[in-house]
């Protein structure tokens, strides 16, 4: 209203400067330009009133989201690097999976200017170069994460991720080549002490080691029942229920279908881990809050007991968060990537 009332006392104004003497023509003419510029003024003032009141009611017509909620059509927030020494990431997934339980996290590293790496450990996803049958130690199980590191050259450094059992895999290499390793994320896994096994914290869960191995009905006697058991396989449900309790169904039975028997010999084998080699590299351990296998408590427990450098937290996930929240979990791996 405030606009219209000026547009209207202009016109006047402008009439009543028309009907003026020649006295005051040149007058005449400065206030004509006025309030041309003026209507002008009114027009714009106008169209942006307009252009405000659609915005807001179009902004109410969409539900808002939170950073907690985005839509799954969103596209990902652009997030710029800065002062950061290696862009390398390898992913190392957990027992039974393989690299490709990372898809989604891989696009959006690369979407960010990372470099990630999604490997597959011996007898996993893609790699049949050996039987799960033959793997008898954690450097036969870790040796294409071995061969990676042992390819770099000169200062080239990466940032290694293990997930679960994964866990396990890293701190081996970092006990390997410390001096090739920038950071290592532990994601919900197996971040042990020296003299433990990557099962230890499972325990609760499972069962002591030595109880597992003389009652689970789960595990695989690929040289014989009177041989030790070579491998370990989960049920569907029980996959569902420990892994996966929080994933889309398209995911489940993407791991349904893609899962393998889990190499057992790794998982009891006990880690040599020294202050020297591993305990020189940065560690970071990223919790998941609703983990079914490895429950919040457990890792409290896990970090309490060897203190990494940052803990994380992912609110809502269960033990698979690059399935259920692989937005929150970029964010975080991008986060510590620069630290």
């Amino acid at each position: 209203m405030g606009n219209r009332m000026t547009c209207m006392q202009m016109k006047d104004l402008k009439g009543a400067f028309a009907c003026g003497s020649k006295k005051e023509m040149n007058r005449s003419s400065s206030m004509k330009k006025l309030v041309s510029e003026n209507e002008k003024l009114c027009q714009i003032s106008q169209r942006f009133e307009s252009f405000i009141i659609n915005r807001i009611v179009s902004s109410r017509s969409k539900p808002r989201r939170s950073l907690s909620d985005p839509s799954p059509n969103d596209k990902q927030v652009p997030i710029f690097l800065e002062n950061i020494e290696t862009k390398k990431v390898i992913l190392v997934h957990g027992e039974g999976l393989g690299a490709w339980c990372w898809y989604k996290i891989v696009p959006m590293m690369e979407e960010a200017g990372m470099h990630p790496v999604a490997l597959d450990l011996a007898g996993s996803g893609a790699n049949d170069c050996i039987n799960i049958n033959n793997i008898t130690s954690l450097e036969d199980y870790s040796k294409p994460l071995m061969n990676y590191l042992c390819s770099l050259t000169g200062d080239e450094k990466v940032i290694l991720v293990g997930h679960s059992c994964g866990g396990a895999t890293i701190s081996y290499a970092m006990e390997k080549y410390p001096n090739k390793i920038s950071k290592a994320i532990f994601l919900c896994a197996t971040m042990v002490n020296n003299g433990q096994r990557p099962f230890d914290p499972f325990a609760q869960e499972l069962g002591s080691a030595e109880l597992f191995l003389k009652e689970s009905q789960n595990l695989l006697y690929g040289n014989g029942k009177e041989r030790p058991p070579t491998g370990l396989m989960l049920e569907k449900d029980q996959i569902k229920s420990l892994y996966f309790n929080h994933c889309s169904s398209k995911d489940i039975a993407l791991a349904s279908m893609s899962m393998k028997a889990v190499p057992l010999a790794p998982m009891m084998e006990k880690l040599k881990l020294t202050p020297e080699n591993y305990g020189t590299v940065k560690r970071f351990f990223i919790q998941t809050a609703d983990d079914n296998i490895l429950r919040l408590q457990i890792q409290e427990e896990i970090v309490q007991k060897n203190p990494p450098h940052g803990v994380y937290k992912i609110k809502g996930s269960d033990h698979s968060p690059f399935f259920s929240k692989p937005r929150s979990l970029n964010k975080i791996l991008l986060e510590i990537a620069q630290l």
